[in-house]
Order: structure tokens, then C-alpha cells, then sequence
């Protein structure tokens, strides 16, 4: 039967812990993946978890730990004793071992290095640790399948069987010389239909993509998407082969990517989470407001100086927040689209002059509708036909400016290599409301002969 979280569940799950009743607890999670398990581990007291991690077979603890949300982990493993994590360490992957060391304080994570009896392992993962995790060397796990291209297909097979313990998924076979020097890659298929006596130098596939060990991992991402691949090995500077990023490694930094984008779109410039202090909360976000509030304090002062042209067509105010609103939509769209294509470096043959072209014609054709339908409201709501001819041309010419706004700025960004995700939310928009403003009236006081 399929587990479900309910709120149901987890008070009967509460009221067992409560009482102790390991047989209900057990039988619970029977079956349940690692995933669920650590939904529940977070709903509730850090105490209460570690009493139910410990009823947990040793593999499946382990993979739950791995998969806590990192904040609550760092908390939960302080209830671990060093034996419990070196254990647990032992059985995960190089890289995930690796990265919950990282996590750990210098002196903990060496008494948990020493209390590993799997020398191979140690290595590994002193190897990696050294590595930032924001580079391949960071994301890759050492535990690969490799084979010497003199082999023979018979050798290679029985020498599989023996590495293939330490790794839980096997996507190919990499080939490699006598130095360890990556040489291509041969997929299992293959092996398993060649002759016994056949080289593996013979049915290998020479032309392979490989990343170099100080990568950056959005880079790592970006190839492995590109080409559609399962995994990647990693060289070093010599061409050595030393590791494989899968593409369970890269998920979390795309995902990690997607937030920080998400949250520079939305105004808030550093990492923060919902539980975070209020402080560090309002620190992220207040740069960007006190910009928006500067933007409104500017918008004020325009608005004040053509404050005698609204005293004479105070109807001019009416649409105020409809050409600050378009100007402000359009602009945002407009930098989505291109902020997409920088973050995929695709799309991105053309000449500035060619993208700047296409930019212009789609917002002639939105901004026409866009005019047309105002014109047609005016004249309909309002009768006027020199206010409808006033507001149709201001939104047209908001819609080119903000337009052309929100596709120059990120790629500007881009090249002096800041973050052009910065460029969308309260930056596009506060400049296009002060764009908006300005074209507005400056249109009204030229119709108006004000």
C-alpha cells in the first residue's frame, strides 16, 4: 500500500512515540521511502527523530540523512555519537559522505576520518573534502567502473564484478590506459555482446565528454543538461580519470540555481530560509525595497512637476497605474526570457543588432494591441478622444522603452559578469515606473500644447 502523510497520520505517529510503541512505530514505516521518512523526521522534536532514526536498518538510515534538508541535519546529526556517523559515512557514497563531513566542525570530522576502518573510503573521502563544493571535484564521487583498454572483454567482465560492489549504479564502463588516463567509455551492452577474446580497445567510444576537476558546478549542470547524460566523469589537469558526477549529484544544483534566480527576481539578494531570524530575513530584503521606495519618492517628484498639467486634465491621473503597470510587466517578461537563455548559454547566436530587431517587432506588435484596446476603452468609458490618443501613444512608447529595458539590462549584466537575474523584479520595475512617468506626461504636455 502506497504510504500517504496526513495529519492523521502523524498524530497517531506522535501519540506512539508518546508511548513508546516501537511495534506501531515499525510498522509504519515499513516499506517507506527515505523521503517520506525524513518528512516526518521534521515534523517533530529533534529528540523524537533520533529515537526513530535508531529503529531504522543501517542502509536506510543512511540514505535518510543524506536527504534532510541540510539545516535541519546539521542540528540532527549533533545528537549522533562519532561511531554512529563514521558508520553511517562507511556506507554512503564518497560524495555524499563527503559532503556531510564538510558540514561537520575540522575536529569532529577528523575523529570521525580516524574511526574509519575502510582505508580505500578514508582516501576518498580526504580526497574530496579538499574540494569546494561549488567545483566537479566537490560534486563527484570517487566509486566508479573502470577498465584498461588492453584487456580483454573476458578480464573486463570478471573485473566488473569485483568494483562493482561499491557502486550502487553502474550507467557505463570507462576505459583508461595504463596511466588512469581517461580514454573513452564503453557501455555494458557492448561488453556483454563482444567475443571474450576481443581488446576492449577494439569496441570502446573514443570521443566522449569529460569535465575537469575545477569545473564550476553550474557548468557541470549546464553540460550534463546540454547532452542529455546520466553521468560525467572527471579529469584531472592531466587527464587522469579521478571520479564521475551522476546526475543526482547535479539536481540539487539546479534546484540550489532555480532558488537563487528566483529569489534575486523577487527582490531578496542573499540565500535565506523561512525559518531564518528576523534580521537575517530583512537584511535580504530591504536593499531592494529601500530601491523601490527611493523609485517612489523619484516617481513623486515627476508627478510634481507636471502637477500643473494635471490640474488642467485631471484625468490624465486616471491611467497613471495602468502605463506604470505595463511598463513594468513587459519589462519583466522581456528579462525572464533572456535571463532564461543566458542561464541555458543557448540561443544566443545572434548579433545584439539581430536580438535587439526581434525585440523591437514583438513589442511593436504588443504594444500596438495593447494601444488599440486603450483607445477603444477611452473612447468608449470616456468619450475623448484626446485623452484616448494620449494614453494609446504613452502606452506604446512605454511598452518599446521597457521592452528594450528589460532585454539590454540582463545581457549588460552579463557581460561585466554580474548575476543578470538581478535585473528582474524591483530593478525592472522601479526604472520603468520612472520611464513610464516621464513619457506619459511628456506626451500629454506636447498633445495638450501645455
Amino acid at each position: 500500500m502506497e504510504f500517504e502523510f496526513s495529519k492523521e497520520f502523524l498524530e497517531r505517529f506522535k501519540l506512539a512515540l508518546t508511548d513508546r510503541d516501537d511495534v506501531y512505530i515499525q510498522d509504519s514505516l515499513e516499506g517507506v521511502r527515505s523521503a517520506d521518512i525524513c518528512e516526518i523526521l521534521t515534523e517533530i522534536a529533534i529528540e523524537e527523530g533520533k529515537y526513530v532514526f535508531d529503529m531504522l536498518s543501517s542502509d536506510i538510515a543512511a540514505d535518510v540523512l543524506v536527504e534532510l534538508e541540510e539545516d535541519f541535519r546539521v542540528e540532527f546529526m549533533e545528537y549522533f555519537s562519532i561511531n554512529e556517523l563514521a558508520n553511517f559515512i562507511e556506507i554512503l557514497d564518497s560524495d555524499d559522505g563527503a559532503d556531510l563531513l564538510n558540514e561537520m566542525s575540522s575536529q569532529r570530522r577528523e575523529e570521525i576520518l580516524e574511526q574509519i576502518k575502510n582505508e580505500e573510503k578514508a582516501g576518498h573521502l580526504l580526497d574530496l573534502i579538499r574540494y569546494d563544493e561549488d567545483v566537479a571535484g566537490g560534486l563527484m564521487a570517487k566509486e566508479l567502473v573502470k577498465a584498461r583498454e588492453n584487456w580483454t572483454v573476458k578480464r573486463c567482465i570478471e573485473e566488473i564484478k569485483i568494483q562493482a560492489e561499491n557502486v550502487e549504479k553502474i550507467y557505463s564502463v570507462y576505459v583508461v590506459d595504463q596511466q588512469d588516463r581517461l580514454k573513452g567509455r564503453v557501455s555494458l551492452k557492448r561488453i556483454l555482446l563482444a567475443d571474450d577474446d576481443k581488446k576492449v580497445a577494439e569496441i570502446f567510444e573514443e570521443n566522449i565528454i569529460s569535465v575537469g576537476i575545477f569545473l564550476e558546478a553550474q557548468e557541470v549542470a549546464n553540460i550534463m543538461q546540454k547532452y542529455d547524460l546520466d553521468a560525467v566523469p572527471v579529469v584531472n589537469v592531466r587527464g587522469k580519470l579521478v571520479g564521475r558526477i551522476t546526475i543526482d549529484d547535479v539536481v540539487d544544483v539546479i534546484t540550489e540555481s532555480a532558488e537563487e534566480e528566483r529569489q534575486l527576481m523577487s527582490g531578496v539578494t542573499s540565500d535565506i530560509e523561512e525559518d531564518d531570524g528576523v534580521w537575517v530575513i530583512s537584511k535580504a530584503r530591504l536593499p531592494w525595497l529601500v530601491i523601490g521606495m527611493t523609485g517612489g519618492l523619484i516617481a513623486a517628484q515627476i508627478a510634481d512637476y507636471y502637477s500643473g498639467t494635471l490640474n488642467v486634465i485631471a484625468r490624465l491621473s486616471l491611467f497613471i497605474p495602468l502605463i506604470m503597470a505595463t511598463g513594468g510587466n513587459v519589462g519583466i517578461q522581456s528579462s525572464a526570457i533572456v535571463i532564461q537563455s543566458l542561464a541555458g548559454k543557448n540561443g544566443f547566436n545572434d548579433t545584439l543588432g539581430n536580438r535587439l530587431l526581434k525585440m523591437f517587432y514583438v513589442a511593436m506588435v504588443n504594444g500596438s494591441i495593447l494601444s488599440l484596446m486603450v483607445f477603444g476603452a477611452i473612447m468608449l468609458l470616456f468619450k475623448d478622444q484626446l485623452l484616448a490618443i494620449t494614453a494609446s501613444i504613452a502606452l506604446l512608447n512605454v511598452v518599446l522603452l521597457a521592452s528594450f529595458m528589460g532585454t539590454i539590462t540582463p545581457l549588460l549584466l552579463d557581460r561585466f559578469g554580474i548575476n543578470p537575474a538581478i535585473a528582474s523584479g524591483p530593478f525592472i520595475t522601479t526604472a520603468n515606473d520612472l520611464l513610464g512617468l516621464t513619457v506619459y506626461f511628456s506626451i500629454a504636455v506636447f498633445l495638450y500644447n501645455l
